[in-house]
Formats: C-alpha cells, structure tokens, sequence
C-alpha cells in the first residue's frame, strides 16, 4: 500500500476471517462452502466520511446501481488522485457536501440522498473526532442521531469503518441471498421474513467473534461467486 493522503503511519487495519473457526452450530452445509472459500483478508476502510458516504448512497437502490452512483459521486464532487494504477477519486469532503446545490446532487442521480448527505456532513464536522475513537456498537448508536439514518444504514457504516462485522445487519438482502446461494437445501426464511436475523445470530452463537466471521465469511463468499 502506498500512502496518498494523510500519514504513513496511519494505515488501514487488516481483517482476517477464517471460517475455519466457525462453530459446530453453524449447519453443515453453510459451513463446507465458507470453508472452501478459506480464510480472507479485508481493509477497513481508513475513512469514517467515506463510510458513511457509502452507506447512504446504498439506501433504497440496487447493489449495481449504488457501484455506479458512488463512482459517478466520487469523480465529479471529490478529490482526483494520479496513481500508479491511474486516475482514482476519493468521495467529496463533508465541507464540499455542504457547499452543493441540490442541482448538483440531481447531477449525478442523488437526489434522493440529498437531505441525508448534508444532515450526515453537519453532523460529522461536529462529531468526527469522538466517532471515530468509538468502537462498532457505539458508533453505530451514534450514527443513528443523523437524521435519515436508521438502524442499517448506521450498522453498515459502523462495521466497514471499523472492520468488526458482528455489528452488521445481519439481516440485509446480501447476506441472505448469498447464504441461501452456499446452501440452498437448508430451510431458509423467506427474503421478508424477520425471523432470518435471529436465525443467523442463533446459528453463531453468543461469540461476537463468530457472527463476525460467519457474516463477513458470508459476504466474501458472495463477492468471490462465479
């Protein structure tokens, strides 16, 4: 890793996850297929706004599209890096959110996050250094005083910032799509069922270090499928 922006010695923490490790609660099936994927290794993400910024812009739109609006966001309002692998954009400041005109969010497709990107970029100017000395669970608790953001936004900032993904919501439609897709002759519920998350932590047990591993496990998996 080469450092662009900020200090070298303030570089991203290294996630490793072995399904290896899983407990024997975990069904059979699910467990063989994290296990032939192995261990791996995940960069948290080293910026708090960055995560945050993600989180929002996956709000009520596809997984396809939020990749696509994130891009189009980042190289339009943020800060263009020459790298050895070319051009990369990082996510515009929350100064710079706050500066947009709503044609400008309208630009780029995020209209619809307008109102909860400028809400979020107030509240992190004000809060930025005590968020990011909390850990998963806190700074989740936290994020959740932002209007606009609920519950999964929240979890879903709080765990790629942190790389702790037993605070994640378990119960997102990746996770169960690709849990299903490991093993589709386990009895799932269905995709608007509740009973899937309780299910899900259940199936880890009382260990924050198992969902951890079985959630993350899970969602390596689904981003490594053919």
């Amino acid at each position: 890793m080469d450092c662009v922006v900020g200090t070298e010695d303030a570089k991203p923490t290294v996630v490793t996850t072995d399904p290896a490790r899983l407990p024997a609660t975990v069904p059979a099936a699910l467990k063989a297929g994290l296990d032939d994927l192995g261990p791996s290794q995940r960069l948290a993400n080293p910026s708090l706004w960055d995560a945050i910024t993600t989180a929002i812009l996956r709000q009520v739109v596809r997984a396809g599209q939020a990749r696509r609006l994130y891009r189009a966001w980042c190289a339009t309002y943020g800060t263009l890096l020459d790298t050895p692998f070319g051009e990369l954009a990082l996510a515009p400041t929350a100064e710079r959110v706050l500066a947009l005109t709503d044609e400008q969010f309208a630009a780029v497709g995020a209209k619809f996050h307008r109102s909860v990107l400028q809400a979020a970029a107030t509240h992190y100017e004000r809060h930025a250094r005590d968020w990011q000395r909390m850990d998963a669970a806190a700074l989740a608790a936290a994020l959740i005083s932002v209007p606009r953001i609920g519950p999964w936004t929240a979890s879903a900032a709080a765990a790629d910032y942190t790389g702790d993904f037993s605070i994640y919501p378990h119960d997102d439609l990746a996770v169960r799509t690709w849990a299903a897709q490991i093993a589709p002759g386990h009895t799932w519920p269905d995709k608007k069922d509740k009973a899937f998350g309780p299910l899900w932590t259940g199936m880890a047990g009382p260990k924050s270090t198992a969902l951890h591993t079985l959630t993350l496990s899970t969602l390596t998996w689904g981003s490594h499928a053919p």
